[in-house]
């Protein structure tokens, strides 16, 4: 590092000279939100002492990964747990997903935290022969995982399943398994659609591939449950589809966005609604997207877009194909951000983005302020980068 500058490699290997903030954004905390629900969706924090293998159960630091809730709550967000930024299905089982659940949940009541915990199919896990379960197998496991969150207190956010999409007929399947765990679920849910660009194994979810006859069966969901349905969380990376959606949603039924490419403009909303907002790059953005939606709540508009509309490209950039991997840029951040003191990742996922991705994504958050301690933020990314052979 020459002058307080570093030199970060581009897509093509190229070394450029790159000079770092000096100041984070100042940002601060504050009362809760008025006109919005806002749920982070939080990344865990693994255990790098532990002696574990990509294929073992996740060992996680749970004082590290509770600190990290606490964070995101004081700055007013909600903490959507257990879900895909938490890598379900990528490193976190059922087991370490439910222990997240319980411990998470109990933190949320110490501190009168906002929280919505994933419930998924994961305890059926794929076999040399794919998905051999039936759907009461399938229902079942929903059952499981629904009772341990309405059991911890928390709402429930009902995922989509693997195992569904993989043994589903067509979309009465569906209506079926959903129309089941709907009218017994104790208190409202959130039925979120997860598009393939998340989890390729999600392909043809509500029972087609073609969108528009998949939307027409999850509004048939939603239709015959309403007072079940607290809201849906879309996370297709389309923005037009979600305007379309939400405004065919019945009264009192929330639309949650989850598109991590045009989150502003959706949350900004229009003459005709709004989306609410559950998204993982909320998990980096989290003070910031914070600070922006109590500007919302004053009705400035246009100083919210000014807030949040920047933070866009380093979202693109995290989330770009193939987007599942999205998780590692977001442990990056925080690991420069201090909130943990490794960049190690359950089952290894720290070995799914390149150099030049990671250095990318530095100077990206760290041009919008979000490190809290930017010197700390350049000592770690020089760290990274003498790892890799870059030296300074």
């Amino acid at each position: 590092m020459t002058n307080g500058q570093i030199q970060l490699p581009d897509a093509n290997g190229v070394l450029r000279a790159y000079t770092p903030r000096t100041e984070p954004l100042p940002l601060t905390t504050g009362a809760p939100f008025t006109s919005r629900t806002v749920y982070s969706a939080a990344h865990v924090v693994a255990d790098p002492y532990a002696d574990v293998s990509p294929d073992s159960p996740a060992a996680v630091d749970w004082d590290a990964t509770l600190a990290f809730r606490r964070h995101l709550w004081s700055h007013g967000l909600g903490v959507a747990e257990a879900m895909d930024t938490a890598q379900r299905g990528m490193g976190l089982d059922w087991a370490g997903a439910a222990e997240l659940i319980r411990r998470s949940s109990a933190e949320a009541k110490s501190v009168g935290g906002l929280i919505a915990c994933g419930v998924g199919t994961d305890q059926l896990s794929v076999t040399e022969v794919g998905y051999p379960y039936s759907l009461d197998e399938v229902r079942a496991a929903y059952e499981e995982q629904l009772a341990l969150v309405e059991e911890s207190g928390s709402r429930a956010i009902l995922m989509a399943s693997r195992a569904l999409a993989a043994i589903a007929k067509g979309p009465e399947d569906y209506l079926e398994v959903y129309g089941h765990l709907l009218r017994q679920a104790a208190e409202p849910v959130v039925l979120h659609w997860l598009g393939p660009m998340f989890d390729p194994a999600l392909e043809g979810y509500w029972g087609s591939t073609d969108l528009d006859a998949a939307t027409n069966t999850f509004l048939e969901v939603i239709a015959a449950h309403p007072d079940k349905v607290d809201g849906i969380k879309v996370s297709l990376l389309d923005a037009q589809r979600e305007i379309d959606l939400r405004r065919k949603l019945p009264d009192g039924v929330r639309c949650y966005t989850g598109d991590d490419f045009n989150y502003p403009e959706l949350i900004a909303g229009d003459d005709q609604g709004f989306s609410h907002a559950l998204l993982g790059i909320f998990d980096p953005l989290g003070p910031l997207a914070a600070e922006a939606v109590r500007v919302l709540d004053t009705g400035d508009t246009g100083g919210f877009r000014e807030l949040l509309d920047p933070t866009v490209e380093l979202s693109r950039h995290l989330f770009q194909t193939p987007t599942r991997f999205y998780k590692t840029g977001v442990v990056f951040l925080a690991w420069l951000a201090g909130h943990q003191e490794h960049f190690t990742m359950v089952g290894g996922l720290q070995s799914s983005r390149s150099l030049p991705h990671f250095a990318r994504a530095y100077e990206l958050a760290d041009g919008l302020g979000l490190f809290p301690a930017p010197a700390l933020a350049a000592a770690r990314m020089k760290n990274l980068l003498s790892l890799y052979g870059v030296n300074q």
